[in-house]
């Protein structure tokens, strides 16, 4: 979504601009009054009129169904198909600035452009009234362009804020440097816990463990694919999900398929007995029940088994549909059975990515795999921080879309 602000002494003028540069179809999504120039507008109390539009918005119209039709029908029409009627229906009111951290505040219907163009103009005011000095567009642009990607709000701002450090008034600011600028900030946040480190002869044992209904099974098949067809090591599977019969069966019909011992357990003290069998093994991958993260009896039982299994790594797995404030707080809870990293699943399926940096900052664990389908062992890759780190600011698309 790109969004340009005109000014000029007069609205005609300003509106001009906007036709010659966006085109007739150009949406107009504010207007204000400004002052012209910083000291003379200061001294002489001259005003500019100011214009923000965007040749990629259609603004809802307010004359009534039947008006608009007939309007639609006669009227001029862009070479997309829209009519080039335009409504005149002021700005909504921008959502309060003043959440909670950690509250994302948005619902899919509050990300739309003229909500976030009231964000945005909402944060002008107050910088402008705090006596800040105001942001640069190419910033202001940026902010929205976060906010569009499902970043939280806060977060976002805090974004900005850091990168206006070190922008001077004289120096023009480019906004592909700022992109370039913020992709780096972002990734240099994002850890990473690389590849599981199969070696021959040393057995390792790897859990994953999360919620339930966020992949954990068909990632289990992935990785145990990927190990012993193509790296060709010894694979064994464990799962002590006994509580749905369907997923200890589709485990099942993996190992059967891919040749690999698989063990059911249902008690510690029958992992323990396990145990015993995995000589030989390279790499043991343990599937576990998915548990509430409010539920802390399970977590706790949940731990036993782990400690009993004496799991080198706990991969935390998540489904990045789920909102910034339900990733933060199940990570949360989960660090009491010592999760070792992050596993993100169903890329293919998250309309973006923004709001999954909350959670990085917040749990501050690595990310080990990125999952964007159910095809097995295909749609599964370890994550890379550049990669994931455009996905994040939404520069480029997501898998699967």
């Amino acid at each position: 979504m790109e969004i340009r602000t005109y000014r000029a002494r007069t609205m005609q003028e300003a509106l001009a601009m906007v036709r010659r540069e966006l085109g007739p179809d150009a949406a107009v999504l504010h207007t204000r009054q400004v002052r012209a120039g910083r000291l003379w507008g200061w001294l002489t109390g001259a005003r500019w009129i100011e214009v923000t539009a965007s040749a990629e918005v259609r603004v809802p119209s307010r004359l009534p169904r039947e008006e608009l039709d007939a309007k639609e029908q006669t009227g001029p029409r862009s070479a997309s198909g829209w009519s080039a009627v335009r409504s005149r229906r002021p700005l909504d009111a921008g959502i309060p600035l003043d959440r909670p951290p950690g509250e994302s505040g948005f619902s899919a219907e509050a990300r739309s452009t003229r909500q976030l163009q009231s964000l945005v103009q909402q944060w002008e005011t107050e910088t402008r009234q705090a006596g800040h000095r105001e942001l640069p567009d190419a910033l202001f642009r940026l902010f929205a362009e976060l906010l569009d990607a499902e970043w939280e709000e806060h977060v976002a701002r805090e974004l900005v804020e850091q990168m206006r450090q070190g922008v001077t008034e004289a120096a023009p600011v480019d906004p592909v440097l700022m992109r370039a600028r913020a992709l780096r900030l972002v990734e240099s946040e994002i850890r990473l816990a690389g590849p599981l480190a199969v070696q021959p002869g040393k057995r390792r044992v790897v859990a994953l463990v999360g919620p339930t209904g966020v992949g954990k099974t068909t990632t289990i098949a992935k990785l145990a694919a990927h190990y012993r067809l193509k790296e060709h090591r010894r694979v064994g599977l464990i799962t002590v999900d006994t509580y749905r019969i369907a997923a200890v069966e589709q485990l099942r019909t993996y190992a059967d398929i891919i040749d690999l011992p698989m063990y059911v357990v249902s008690t510690p003290r029958e992992m323990r007995e396990a145990s015993r069998q995995w000589e030989g093994l390279d790499l043991v991958l343990m599937d576990t029940a998915g548990r509430s993260p409010r539920d802390e009896i399970k977590l706790q039982e949940l731990k036993a088994f782990l400690n009993e299994a004496h799991a080198d790594e706990v991969h935390l797995v998540l489904s990045t549909t789920s909102s910034a404030r339900a990733l933060v707080e199940t990570a949360r809870q989960f660090q009491s059975v010592g999760i070792t990293a992050l596993v993100l699943t169903k890329l293919d399926e998250a309309s973006a990515l923004g709001h999954v940096f909350s959670l990085l900052r917040a749990s501050r664990l690595p990310v080990s795999y990125l999952t964007n389908g159910q095809n097995v062992p295909e749609d599964i890759e370890a994550a890379q921080a550049e990669r994931l780190a455009r996905w994040i600011l939404g520069v480029e698309t997501l898998p699967g879309h």
